[in-house]
Formats: structure tokens, C-alpha cells, sequence
């Protein structure tokens, strides 16, 4: 595992690399940090467009956690409670959205797009590892190509029944755990199948994360949200 050698905003100690880390550590991967430069890479394909995506799907709820302390690091970790994604990712949640209202659902987004320094704040903090992205490689939140989402019911605004609460490490997480009650069970597998359906993969441990099908075509990015 590897340890990162950098001081978090918010105070955390300096970590060292072990000689086994050293030997394991490759060359840094390239993350856009600058403003012009993601500009530029908007100009030369708009896919790489990060659009927001309160203003794209307008009655999408959000509930962005990484921007308060409703979280299991208990620190906000964003300045704004914003969503971001890739233009073809907004595109895609749009058309789910549609499909969801004929049977009276909605999406609620708990993160989008993540900027590379948050990915390496949650690294530091997690306990699990498994549940979070190591910066080694970047994260496809980093890169505006994955969602962490749930159902709700469009009359009352209330959540729809899901096997754990967001960010839960229990074994009850994994999409494919069958020890559930059925109705539950059966939103679970609801929500899966029209994210699936519309390009998206889920991961297999998280039930809320999905990973957009080209994710591999999409730079890393640092931008924050205030320059978006």
C-alpha cells in the first residue's frame, strides 16, 4: 500500500514511503490542474466539457455529502454542494431521469466529479481501503466519469429503501448481496439496471457507485468547483 508523502489542507502529519513503497511507487500520472489547460481540452473535443448538472436535469436532488460532515470522514472535504460530470455522462443521467419519471422515481446525486485533491484526502482517512480510490492511479470521479447515486420517490421526495445507507462498508454494500428483503432487493437491482442500461457500470462493492463506460477516454482533474 502505498503512503503518500504530502500535507492535507486541513493538517494531517507528514506520512514516508517504506523502502517496499519506494520500490512499488511508478511515475506520477498527469492530472489537469490548470484552468486554461482544461479549457483548451474543451475547445479541442466538447465531450471533455464538466457540466453541471443541477442546471442540465433540473429536478434532480442532490445531496452532496463530501460537502458537509454527513460523511464517514465526518470533514467536508468541498467549498460548494455542486455536481459535475463530462458532458456525454450529463447526457446519459438526463435520459435516465426521463426513464424514471414514467414510474415516479428520481435520482438523487450524492458526489459526481471529484477533484483529484479530495481523492487523495479520502485516501488518507478511509479505514477501509477498498472503499475508496488510491491516488497512485486516480479515481474515475476524478476524471467527471462516475456518479454515487439512489432512488427517490418524486411525490414525497423521500429516498427509496436501499440495503445500506451512502458510503456504508458493510458486506450489505456489495451489488450483488442476496440476504436482502425482496422489495429492497428489488429497487437495488431497478436502479442498477437502468444505470446499466444507459452505459454505466456498477461498482461491485458499492451499490451507489457507477462508472461511466468510456471513463478510460477522460484526462484526471484538479479543478475545483469554484473555477467551474
Amino acid at each position: 500500500m502505498i503512503k503518500v508523502l504530502f500535507l492535507l489542507f486541513f493538517g494531517l502529519p507528514f506520512f514516508t514511503l517504506s523502502a517496499q513503497d519506494k520500490k512499488n511507487t511508478s511515475a506520477p500520472i498527469k492530472v489537469i490542474s490548470n484552468y486554461e489547460t482544461y479549457l483548451k481540452s474543451c475547445q479541442d473535443n466538447p465531450k471533455n466539457r464538466l457540466v453541471e448538472l443541477k442546471k442540465e436535469i433540473p429536478d434532480l436532488v442532490l445531496d452532496i455529502r463530501y460537502a458537509g460532515t454527513n460523511n464517514f470522514m465526518k470533514l467536508a472535504v468541498y467549498k460548494q454542494a455542486r455536481a459535475f460530470a463530462r458532458k456525454p455522462v450529463s447526457d446519459q443521467l438526463k435520459r435516465i431521469q426521463k426513464k424514471l419519471r414514467k414510474k415516479g422515481y428520481g435520482l438523487k446525486i450524492y458526489d459526481s466529479y471529484r477533484p483529484y485533491t479530495a481523492t487523495k484526502t479520502l485516501y488518507i482517512k478511509a479505514s477501509n481501503k477498498n472503499f475508496v480510490a488510491n491516488p497512485k492511479q486516480g479515481s474515475r470521479h476524478n476524471r467527471g466519469c462516475a456518479v454515487d447515486l439512489s432512488l427517490i420517490y418524486l411525490k414525497t421526495g423521500k429516498d427509496v429503501p436501499m440495503p445500506t445507507p451512502y458510503d456504508s462498508f458493510s458486506a450489505k454494500a456489495a451489488a450483488a448481496y442476496t440476504d436482502l428483503p425482496e422489495p429492497v432487493k428489488k429497487n437495488r437491482d431497478l436502479l442498477i439496471q437502468v444505470m446499466e442500461a444507459h452505459g454505466f457500470k456498477v461498482l461491485h462493492n458499492e451499490w451507489w457507485h457507477f462508472d461511466f463506460k468510456t471513463w478510460q477516454n477522460y484526462a484526471l482533474m484538479d479543478i475545483p468547483f469554484e473555477q467551474l
